[in-house]
Formats: structure tokens, sequence, C-alpha cells
């Protein structure tokens, strides 16, 4: 994995586990949830974030 690869994933990751917390604290619904992960996937293209979801 290069340093780029690498970045992007911890990037994806790190606004992904935001995301999440706004989704269990009820801010966020599922849908909401959903569209942002897809944004997310195709902003940062994660190499490995991509097998986790």
């Amino acid at each position: 994995m290069t340093h780029e690869q690498f970045e992007r994933e911890k990037n994806y990751r790190v606004s992904l586990a935001v995301a999440k917390r706004m989704l269990a604290a009820g801010i966020l619904s599922e849908q909401d949830y959903g569209k942002i992960d897809t944004i997310l996937r195709q902003k940062y293209r994660p190499l490995l974030g991509c097998l986790c979801g």
C-alpha cells in the first residue's frame, strides 16, 4: 500500500467513524448514513474500506 493509498483509507475510515457516531446518536437516519458512505467511497476510493461495508 502506498502512502497515498494509506492516507485515502485513513481519511475514509475517520470520516465514516464520525458518520457512524451520528447514526448511533440518532442525528442521521440509515438512509442518510448510506448516502454519506457512498459519497465518501467516491471521494476517497478506499482499498480496504470497500471490503468492510
